[in-house]
């Protein structure tokens, strides 16, 4: 049973990844990174495992956004009033 079931999770992920554009994968990528590196900083700092969990979403989703705009090259800048403009990067 428990062959079938690590055959069917290979499956499903290799199906999933075929359906899945540059985009995504560029998404995917800076997630990945961003959560590394929250995960890297928490245990450096010596942090709680709720702070490891909190710094590694918090990561992936930075890591997210930032993939985002660079495919678009957009880049968001703060006005200094705690509001953002999105311009061309550049």
């Amino acid at each position: 049973m428990r062959q079938l079931l690590i055959i069917l999770a290979c499956t499903a992920g290799l199906t999933l990844a075929g359906c899945m554009d540059a985009r995504d994968e560029r998404i995917l990528t800076g997630a990945v990174i961003g959560a590394g590196a929250g995960f890297i900083t928490a245990k450096v700092f010596d942090a709680d495992s709720d702070w490891i969990v909190l710094t590694a979403l918090t990561g992936a989703a930075i890591g997210a956004l930032v993939a985002r705009n660079t495919r678009t090259n957009e880049c968001a800048y703060n006005n200094g009033d705690g509001r953002y403009r999105v311009r061309r990067c550049g």
